[in-house]
């Protein structure tokens, strides 16, 4: 049971039998009323059995906010004092950004009240921080709605899997990314014209930037690695790299390899010198038989490794009001499990690791577009052997002009920070229509 304010007079009420209305064991405030708010709010009210009782919703322009239907007992209000201030037990925070939703959450786990929150720059931002308050006000802050929406990662990486030993993650978390690249494949589109159709669907914002660039899947996967792996990472310290590169012709090489391309959300740590990690959101060349490659559409993957049970995979549709209130409800019940109390079987701050690096030892793709002349594919393998880069093999589909001409080369197993190196000298040489483009290819 959670503590109870002092003012708070306790329900008498006994707790009904099954099928009839049973006493709330838990209050809960809402702050923040849009798409996923309305949907969280629908599954707690309709679910008259349950141990919740929705009290609170706050949001700006309640006047114009206010749904007809939900019970007349709940408090809708503008001023988050009313939440803050409330004997809520429990406050989900669904307004996003940093502030000032960091300071309300911290207030509210001063306060008593354990949190629930899908707000993944926050975590991503302040997680450690926020669960040191969390433990120090004997209260609960549960981020599980934050990464993949419906699909509970977080949790089942937590609970599910905190026996063994995770030592790699690796996703599929943005689903924007996701549809603009499996519509690339499926109809030969453009870069532009799967975005635009992403847009028109209500898959990609106006602005895609966040997810096309990477940025938001590696928020994600700094929360999953803080999550998972117990390693204190930063935003900023994670490579991301834009799927905008891709290009239609990509498509066609990579299936002659039985591969497919996807935006690849990746973290490894490595404890055999210290603690390293090796973390990186960028396209990738991915065999068709991965689970990574089999991920359509819009919907989002999460594989966990470890020491012990192997890999574990977490897969569903990672956007939208329903599946990301369902990912919510289920925090909130998560926090009913153990009363409130914060879980001591987790370290208190995830641990720092001595090295933070995006550079990858693996086999890697180059998409060259000349202006063709004899001696390119020589002059090419000298800069690579130079770097000691050896190269796997060279792939050219027919029917591209001499001014245009496309060809690939696959590369054998090398540091992708050498390799970069190699490629700086080769694109200094005259005969480039276009940078060449370079992906790593995953082996899992």
């Amino acid at each position: 049971m959670p503590q109870r304010s002092k003012h708070r007079k306790k329900s008498s009420t006994p707790r009904s039998k099954k099928g009839a209305s049973a006493r709330k064991d838990w209050k809960v405030a809402l702050v923040g009323y849009g798409t996923v708010g309305r949907s969280v709010a629908k599954i707690l009210t309709e679910d008259t059995t349950g141990p919740f009782e929705l009290t609170h919703i706050f949001n700006r322009n309640i006047a114009r906010k206010k749904t007809a239907g939900l019970p007349s007992h709940i408090r809708w209000t503008e001023d988050i004092d009313d939440v803050l201030e409330s004997d809520a037990d429990i406050v989900i925070e669904l307004i996003g950004g940093l502030d000032p939703a960091g300071k309300w959450i911290e207030r509210a786990l001063r306060a008593g009240k354990s949190v629930v929150t899908a707000n993944k720059q926050l975590i991503c931002q302040r997680g450690a921080e926020l669960m040191k308050t969390a433990r120090e006000a004997g209260r609960r802050l549960e981020f599980g709605a934050s990464v993949a929406g419906g699909i509970p990662a977080i949790i089942g990486i937590q609970e599910g899997l905190a026996g063994d030993r995770l030592f790699k993650l690796a996703g599929i978390l943005n689903g924007t990314c996701n549809f603009i690249l499996t519509k690339m494949e499926s109809m030969g589109a453009s870069f532009e014209e799967a975005l635009k159709e992403a847009q028109e669907l209500g898959f990609a914002e106006a602005d895609p930037t966040a997810d096309v660039g990477g940025a938001d899947a590696r928020a994600k996967l700094v929360i999953l690695t803080q999550a998972g792996l117990r390693v204190d990472v930063r935003n900023e310290q994670v490579v991301a790299r834009s799927i905008s590169t891709i290009q239609a012709v990509d498509f066609l090489y990579v299936g002659d390899l039985n591969c497919t391309i996807r935006q690849l959300s990746l973290s490894q740590k490595d404890t055999t010198d210290g603690l390293r990690l090796y973390a990186a959101v960028q396209p990738a060349v991915i065999p068709s038989n991965s689970p990574l490659a089999q991920v359509q559409g819009s919907q989002n993957l999460v594989m966990a490794t470890g020491q012990y049970a192997g890999r574990m995979a977490f897969s569903g549709y990672g956007a939208g009001g329903d599946p990301t209130a369902v990912a919510v409800v289920s925090d909130l019940y998560a926090i009913a499990r153990t009363a409130g109390a914060p879980s001591e079987s987790l370290p208190m701050v995830p641990q720092v690791p001595d090295h933070v690096s995006g550079d990858f030892t693996v086999p890697h793709y180059l998409r060259f577009v000349v202006r063709d002349r004899p001696g390119i594919l020589a002059e090419i393998a000298a800069v690579l052997a130079k770097y000691h880069v050896g190269i796997d093999a060279v792939l050219q589909k027919p029917g591209f002009p001499e001014s245009a001409l496309s060809f690939v080369m696959t590369l054998e197993a090398c540091d992708s920070a050498v390799l970069q190196r190699a490629l700086t000298e080769i694109a200094q040489l005259d005969f480039h229509v276009q940078l060449p483009l370079c992906l790593p290819i995953y082996a899992d």
